[in-house]
């Protein structure tokens, strides 16, 4: 999957739709061309709802719990997520830009054609969740641990990657080597099916020689 271009609020298919949202998220709702402008979410349960053709503008998610929730064709723009339980959720045609995920419970999920852009990951739970044709462009991921996930056709364009952790994740095209630093915690065994750079390898000598049990000197 491309980048493509970044679009704005009115370039959207359904902008001309949209209405503003008003009122209370509440479990299992169904929330369809909707603004969420400066909208702030606070320990809402709003869990197996479906936001779809919506966009969010400056939104914040403070705790809540969404879990199974659906976001389809949704649009997220500086948008914040600390300690927001989004496990289990799917994603389907869904770009965030300049956002941030701080302490956020996305563990189960599956993402299909979504595009992280300008994005902030910080100690964010992916365990055992489904990737295919995600793109992070220009994020930072610090602690993000992508334990058991399945990790399919994904690229990290001036991505750094701080501290992640990858321990029996399944990777299948997975390509690293735009990404501008590529910090392991874990889980070096389990990058087969990833693409690296000639010095990225350099890079992760370190942690694959520990991996292996291979001792390195130079005396």
């Amino acid at each position: 999957m491309r980048a493509r271009a970044p679009r704005d609020l009115a370039a959207l298919p359904y902008a001309h739709r949209l209405q503003p949202f008003i009122g209370e998220i509440e479990q299992a709702g169904t929330y369809e061309c909707l603004h969420f402008d400066g909208t702030v979410l606070q320990d809402t349960e709003g869990g197996s709802s479906l936001f779809s053709e919506s966009a969010f503008s400056s939104a914040a998610f403070e705790r809540g719990r969404y879990r199974r929730s659906r976001f389809d064709d949704v649009w997220l723009h500086t948008v914040r997520m600390v300690g927001t339980n989004l496990a289990e959720t799917t994603w389907l045609d869904t770009e965030c830009t300049a956002g941030v995920f701080a302490g956020t419970e996305i563990h189960g999920t599956e993402m299909r054609r979504v595009i992280f852009r300008q994005c902030k990951f910080d100690s964010v739970n992916l365990r055992a969740a489904t990737l295919r044709d995600v793109v992070f462009v220009d994020c930072l991921l610090r602690d993000v641990d992508f334990g058991g996930a399945t990790l399919t056709d994904l690229r990290f364009p001036g991505s750094t990657l701080d501290r992640a952790r990858f321990d029996k994740a399944t990777l299948t095209r997975v390509d690293l080597r735009e990404a501008t630093a590529l910090g392991i915690a874990s889980g070096t065994g389990s990058l087969k099916g990833a693409t690296i750079s000639t010095a990225q390898l350099f890079d992760l000598a370190p942690v694959l020689a520990q991996h292996v049990g291979l001792t390195v000197k130079d005396d």
